[in-house]
């Protein structure tokens, strides 16, 4: 098996610090389902607040919270809309369709954003020939648009639009605070037009699992209730807890190295013959560049990247992406573009 030295894969490639074992190790617990956890409970106070919300749910995944949340905001035949690259389109196993008979309307947007004007094309005319419009949905970062940041006015100009059709609002969060880092907007004013949100805890912050869910306490009482019958109920789960509860006090600003890191190897391998790549895209901590100029495949460059131990991840087929993240640094990052460079020269 070889040896991953530098691994650009994802963000969710992150291992626990030391001090994070720690803060799991010493952590407080109790019954979670009995709300008897303290860690739990502090987690949950602690993102509502963040968000601004009434309460939070902790959840397992935030595909689970992507999934309750569309559960309890549509019923069978209700239509989401969504820009075409987002999370639940892309990579939730059709759990729109399979768990809330959902149809979902996919806009083309431009990096994974849409604009008001293409909600209102998207939204359908009251029929009962028609799906009923009942939800939008927006991912920030935006992950197939590049890791791209929704401007807040933007997000403000879709849900005025939304709320003169009577449509509720949910925010794909699982890398809400990369824009926040990036754009210095609070996640209180990101999530504020927004019926439900939530932040994941296995990515930028670094925790080894788990998401929080928020919204208005009817909302979070109906989420228990699927909580519970999809086996997302957990016990002693404030050793998951207290690994976020750390990650919130400590690895949040430090999320602007990764940004800084994402820039750096966008340079670092913007002159490599064969590679296209816009830097003016690298809002965050992603990545995406073009091979097609190469005389290599994604997969050849992906597997020959390994050999040198070193990871990133193919989404299309001359479409590949790097994600740092804490567990890169600065001369990884060199590295990683020093042998990007040696396998397209080399051919």
């Amino acid at each position: 098996m070889t040896d991953i030295r530098i691994n650009l894969y994802s963000d969710t490639q992150t291992l626990p610090s030391a001090a994070m074992r720690q803060a799991i190790a010493q952590a407080p617990v109790g019954d979670e389902q009995s709300h008897a956890d303290p860690s739990v409970n502090k987690l949950c106070e602690t993102v509502a607040e963040l968000l601004g919300k009434e309460a939070a749910v902790f959840m397992p995944s935030g595909t689970m919270c992507n999934e309750i949340a569309l559960r309890v905001h549509c019923r069978p035949g209700d239509e989401i809309v969504a820009e075409r690259g987002s999370h639940i389109i892309a990579f939730e196993g059709g759990g729109p369709a399979a768990l809330s008979g959902a149809s979902i309307w996919p806009i083309d947007g431009e990096r994974g954003r849409f604009s008001a004007d293409q909600l209102q094309q998207a939204v359908r005319p009251v029929s009962r020939y028609m799906p009923r419009s009942k939800l939008v949905v927006i991912e920030q970062t935006a992950n197939l648009g590049g890791g791209t940041v929704w401007p807040l006015e933007q997000i403000k100009a879709v849900a005025e639009r939304a709320a003169e059709h009577q449509l509720l609002m949910h925010l794909d969060g699982a890398r809400l605070l990369n824009a926040v880092v990036a754009s210095g907007i609070s996640a209180k004013q990101y999530a504020e037009p927004f019926a439900s949100a939530w932040i994941d805890l296995s990515k930028g912050l670094g925790c080894p699992v788990g998401a929080v869910l928020a919204g208005s306490q009817a909302f979070i009482e109906e989420v228990w209730w699927w909580k519970q019958r999809l086996g997302g109920a957990m016990r002693q789960a404030g050793i998951l807890a207290a690994a976020g509860l750390y990650a919130l006090e400590h690895n949040i600003e430090r999320m602007a190295e990764d940004h800084a890191n994402a820039r750096l190897f966008g340079e670092r391998i913007a002159d490599i013959p064969g590679i296209g790549i816009d830097l003016n895209t690298i809002d965050t901590n992603m990545v995406f560049f073009d091979i097609s100029g190469t005389n290599l495949s994604g997969d050849e460059i992906c597997q020959r990247l390994l050999q040198r131990g070193v990871r990133i991840s193919q989404l299309g087929a001359t479409r590949l992406r790097a994600v740092t993240h804490l567990d890169i640094n600065r001369s990884q990052v060199i590295e990683a573009a020093r042998a990007l460079r040696d396998v397209c020269e080399t051919g």
